[in-house]
């Protein structure tokens, strides 16, 4: 196949294994291209015996500069200089993927040129390792309700991408494991589309040669929510201190308010125009980064609602508790909108437009 090329990226790698997965790979793929990531001086020999193959490119880091840029090195190199390729495909240098799986792969990219191809594994299977297993089910269930992408398999290493959508990962923040995580999220700003393929599932020694630590290679996937959480959370407490001195003021002019008009609805409205414009911007630079007019008026419709639902829902459950703390009732009013919040703003007011 002479219009897809392979990328490998190695660290330290199983040279035996790898040397026979490339040999077998050279069978189908006349263009492999390997990214040597800074492994100790004891593998030149075996990376200098690579370069006099002649259907492969062996490039190098100086030092180890993480997976991801190993990738995008790779990737970069493979637009400058195979400029009649139709896109790539990127592997593991483990023998974690057969050569079957790849050409699946490759073929779904030509097929499907506007969107990334992730081959996925079962991780039902008995003799998954229980590390593998674990590190899975975390990121995919992050993924799902943070980022909101059903992926089967957000680790995977075999993936395949047009050259358009390969420039775009160029651009992709990153430059170790948390890389290939952010690809994904990047598909969900953009709204690239993702097209999973069944692979098989295979490990050698039980993965004990991979350097990916599942607890610590996934804490970039919740960046996203946790700048959420902490912008939302400081809009909270400033609507509540807010909520408090305004309702505390209204109370002392000891001005007559029915139900629609109450102290607790007028100030709802006060403290959460305050604070929504706090949160507005907090949001619009730091989590979701994309602030224009119509996320302004979106945001805007959205907060006049919540806030009369807001309004509204505790000075019921106030009177219905016989006079309870207006401000505990609020504390756990809003605590639920504070969820329900995410996921429209992610949705619906900060959605990104697909630009590739």
């Amino acid at each position: 196949m002479e219009n897809i090329i392979v990328i490998i990226p190695a660290f330290n790698p199983d040279e035996p294994l790898m040397l026979d997965f490339i040999n077998k790979l050279s069978t189908e793929f006349t263009n492999i291209v390997v990214i040597n990531d800074g492994s100790d001086n004891c593998h030149n020999n075996f990376f200098n015996s690579l370069k006099e193959k002649k259907f492969l490119t062996v490039l190098t880091h100086c030092v180890n500069l993480g997976k991801g840029q190993a990738l995008k090195t790779a990737i970069n190199y493979t637009l400058v200089h195979f400029p009649k390729c139709k896109g790539m495909v990127t592997a593991d240098c483990d023998g974690q993927h057969s050569i079957k799986d790849i050409k699946s792969c490759a073929n779904k990219v030509l097929q499907e040129k506007d969107g990334l191809i992730l081959g996925v594994r079962n991780f039902n299977q008995s003799d998954v390792p229980p590390r593998s297993r674990f590190g899975n089910k975390l990121t995919r269930t992050v993924f799902k309700l943070f980022i909101g992408l059903s992926i089967t398999d957000t680790q995977t290493g075999l993936r395949g991408m047009s050259k358009k959508i390969a420039c775009t990962f160029l651009e992709t923040k990153g430059s170790r494991y948390e890389y290939e995580s952010n690809m994904l999220i990047d598909c969900k700003l953009k709204e690239i589309p993702i097209f999973e393929i069944p692979i098989e599932t295979i490990y050698i020694n039980s993965n004990s040669g991979s350097h990916f630590n599942p607890l610590k290679d996934s804490l970039s996937i919740y960046k996203v929510f946790a700048k959420y959480i902490l912008a939302s959370v400081s809009s909270f407490l400033v609507d509540i201190i807010l909520f408090t001195l305004f309702l505390a003021i209204f109370n002392a002019t000891s001005l007559n308010f029915n139900f629609f008009t109450s102290t607790i609805i007028l100030a709802t409205i006060c403290a959460r125009l305050i604070s929504s414009l706090y949160n507005f911007f907090i949001n619009a630079k730091m989590v979701f980064k994309k602030m224009n007019n119509k996320s302004l008026i979106k945001y805007v419709l959205l907060v006049l609602i919540q806030m009369f639902v807001s309004g509204i829902l505790v000075s019921y459950f106030t009177s219905l508790l016989f006079g309870s703390s207006a401000t505990l009732v609020k504390i756990m009013v809003d605590s639920v909108i504070f969820v329900i919040n995410f996921f429209i703003q992610r949705e619906w007011i900060f959605k990104h437009k697909r630009k590739i």
